[in-house]
């Protein structure tokens, strides 16, 4: 299993409308792509310098070809999506993660 995990940090300002739209839009409409099994977001617990609220949304998919095909086909629009509702409210960085074993 691959995770596809996408770190943010919000600003204050925006932080609200973030947590709903990602909640009731965005990561419904990348689980709707039919790339992803499952979707978690989590709050990191930790106070960044610059300020600002940092989450982590780990979507978990079966293979690095089919988050390829991610990138590809879905993640273009849900990126310039992004940058419209929040632009410079947000800063964003993404992970590519194997999971070796759960215990």
């Amino acid at each position: 299993m691959i995770i596809y995990n996408v770190t943010t940090n919000i600003h204050e300002s925006v932080h609200d409308q973030w947590l709903k739209w990602m909640q009731e839009k965005h990561i419904p409409e990348i689980l709707a792509t039919q790339k992803f099994s499952s979707a978690r977001i989590v709050r990191v617990l930790i106070e960044e310098e610059m300020g600002g609220i940092t989450y982590s949304v780990q979507y978990n998919t079966d293979s690095k070809e089919t988050l390829e095909k991610f990138y590809i086909e879905d993640e273009p629009a849900f990126h310039r999506e992004a940058l419209g509702l929040f632009a410079d409210k947000m800063l964003s960085f993404r992970t590519e993660l194997e999971v070796i074993s759960e215990h």
